[in-house]
Order: C-alpha cells, then sequence, then structure tokens
C-alpha cells in the first residue's frame, strides 16, 4: 500500500509542475488518507481506512471567506461484527442463522462519490480553517445486520485546518461520517463513525 501511496504523490506533483502556472487559482486536486472508527456502542464494532481523490473548486471569494465545491471519489475499507446478537430480533426470517453469520468479523469495502460543500477562513497568508458537508452515493459489497449490501448514502460533516507552502496546501481534517441507505434496502440501521483525514493538494 506504501508504494500506492508514493505513486499517488509522485503523480500529484508531476501534475503540479507541468499545469501550475495561473496565479489566480481557483481549481486544486489532491489525495486524502483517513481511519477510523465507530463511537462507543455496545450493539456492534466498526474499524475503517479510506483512500479519497480530491478535486476543489473555488467558487466564490469575499474579504473574509473562500467558498468551494469538493467532489471526493472514495474507497472505504472497513471491518465489522455484531457484538450484541439480540439486535436481531427473533420476528426476523431466520434470525438464528443471520445472528450465527453477523457476529463474524467481515471486511466491508466501501465505492463513494462524495460532493461538498467547503466554507474557509484564511488566517494570515499561509493558514486556514474550514468547515465541510458532504453527501454522496456509495456502493456497500457486505451485507450486516446493520445494513443491506449495495446502494446506500454517506453524509459528512468535518472541520479542517490548512497550511499552504508555495502550491501546495496539507490539510488535517477530523470529521463524523453517518451511511445509511435511506430505507432502499431491509436493513438500514447504519453506521457512525468519528474520523480523521490527512491530505495534499495542489493548485492548478
Amino acid at each position: 500500500m506504501s508504494r500506492k501511496l508514493l505513486l499517488i504523490l509522485v503523480i500529484l506533483l508531476s501534475v503540479c509542475k507541468i499545469v501550475g502556472q495561473v496565479k489566480k487559482e481557483r481549481l486544486a486536486i489532491g489525495f486524502n488518507y483517513g481511519f477510523g472508527s465507530e463511537f462507543n456502542n455496545r450493539n456492534y464494532t466498526f474499524t475503517n481506512h479510506f483512500y479519497k481523490a480530491q478535486l476543489y473548486y473555488r467558487f466564490k471569494e469575499t474579504r473574509s471567506f473562500q467558498y468551494e465545491i469538493l467532489v471526493q471519489p472514495e474507497i472505504n475499507f472497513g471491518t465489522h461484527q455484531l457484538l450484541n446478537f439480540y439486535f436481531v430480533k427473533p420476528e426476523e426470517p431466520d434470525y438464528i442463522e443471520k445472528r450465527a453469520k453477523y457476529v463474524q468479523l467481515k471486511d466491508v469495502h466501501e465505492y463513494v462519490l462524495n460532493v461538498g460543500f467547503l466554507i474557509r477562513k484564511p488566517i494570515g497568508e499561509r493558514f486556514s480553517f474550514y468547515l465541510l458537508a458532504s453527501v454522496g452515493p456509495m456502493i456497500t459489497d457486505t451485507e450486516t445486520e446493520r445494513m443491506s449490501e449495495g446502494f446506500a448514502f454517506a453524509d459528512v460533516l468535518a472541520v479542517g485546518f490548512s497550511a499552504k507552502v508555495q502550491r501546495f496546501q496539507f490539510d488535517i481534517r477530523p470529521s463524523v461520517r453517518h451511511v445509511s441507505n435511506a430505507g432502499l434496502g431491509s436493513s438500514n440501521a447504519g453506521y457512525n463513525t468519528r474520523n480523521i483525514e490527512f491530505g495534499i493538494s495542489c493548485s492548478l
């Protein structure tokens, strides 16, 4: 995985070097890595780590704030286990078999396309603080007691701190994430996780 990360960073740096001639940048591309886990919960465990491509577009700027749209394709690798098998109720069909199945530790892969709205507050020449809200469709490849396999949505609320070095921007971004399928599947309890991301982006 470290080789893949190194390759992505090399590509990012190369693209920045080739196209970096616009002074008043509105577009930026980047890459984030993050990880997290569920809030303290007696029913289940869920830990995750993820990789995101980042495409920023600054569409408005005032004296105090900058407003950006952020598109984020994401691959999320989760590990899930049911702790409280009574979460699967006796009225469910084949509930004994489902309890035995769901208490097994399992891997969950999620493929997400989030679109976010970001408000940034610059602090001097180099630093900034921002708020981010994003939502988007996703596909999950594993059925659990909390969520059906297939189509769902991922909602994220985040705060972030950025430091700019020439045309590069480094980010730290704590976030809260909710995943559910809006009632489109038979199971829709979803997951709630707290995460932290680290990223680098380059103005085009």
